[in-house]
């Protein structure tokens, strides 16, 4: 029996899939609630450093299952929103990989990814305002944080699509890869990022994520809130010591 998400896990990295390709992985609610269900997992696993999001046969995700949306459902899942991740992103480092489309709700699932991976076939867009909607999850909020403002206004009110080779130039993607190849480099890269210490991985996404509303009067004092407990624990030490004697660190995770 098919699942509409397939989850595994390989060298402390979890690979979602989004599994229909016969809808072009498109999202309804039961789909919502597996990714949901994969990311909490990921944060909740000590063994699961970052994950990787991905389309299965040749398409990332079109965004929202029309058919469903008639027949009432709504996919998303509460305090996760869109496809179960667009309001509230992993505390563990995600890298979406992107062959095919990845359009509306399906862009608004890598925008909500820390990195990306994608084939030079790929393409991206928010086509919303084509049919006289917005993209309400969260893609006019992070597209203008991802790639200057001319650009991301550009993109959204015109509703076209683009290509992997425009959005690489505007700094949106960290790889442009070779057609078929996007979900192995990002494992490539989710495997050097699970090598690091995983206390200090979720640091340094929280930071990221949070410094933007923070001022520049309080963004120190902040910062140590976060950074003060990675710097104390067993794993920095480690950390410390490993290099000292040469050798690979074994983190703990505490």
């Amino acid at each position: 029996m098919n699942t509409p998400v397939h989850v595994e896990q390989s060298d402390g990295v979890q690979i979602i899939t989004i599994n229909r390709p016969e809808v072009r992985n498109a999202i309804n609610t039961e789909t919502a609630v597996a990714i949901a269900a994969a990311l909490d997992e990921l944060d909740k696993r000590d063994d699961l450093v970052a994950g990787v999001i991905t389309g299965a046969g040749k398409t990332f995700c079109t965004g929202m299952d029309l058919k469903a949306f008639l027949a009432g459902e709504r996919p998303s899942v509460e305090g996760r929103g869109f496809a179960g991740i667009t309001e509230k992103s992993p505390a563990k480092p995600l890298i979406a990989a992107v062959e095919g489309h990845a359009v509306a709700g399906g862009f608004e699932i890598v925008l909500a990814c820390d990195l990306i991976v994608a084939s030079e076939t790929a393409v991206f867009g928010l086509p919303e305002v084509k049919r006289g909607l917005l993209a309400g999850g969260g893609g006019l909020l992070r597209l203008p944080r991802r790639v200057p403002h001319q650009l991301a206004v550009e993109w959204c009110l015109t509703g076209e699509f683009v290509s992997a080779a425009t959005a690489y130039d505007a700094k949106l993607l960290n790889r442009l890869v070779p057609e078929g190849t996007a979900l192995e480099e990002a494992l490539q890269l989710a495997r050097t990022i699970a090598k690091n210490g995983p206390l200090a991985l979720r640091a340094t996404k929280e930071i990221i994520a949070q410094a933007r509303d923070w001022s520049n009067a309080e963004e120190f004092d902040r910062m140590r809130e976060i950074y003060e407990p990675v710097r104390s624990s067993q794993d920095a030490k480690e950390g410390a010591l490993a290099f000292k004697e040469k050798r690979e660190p074994v983190w703990q995770g505490r």
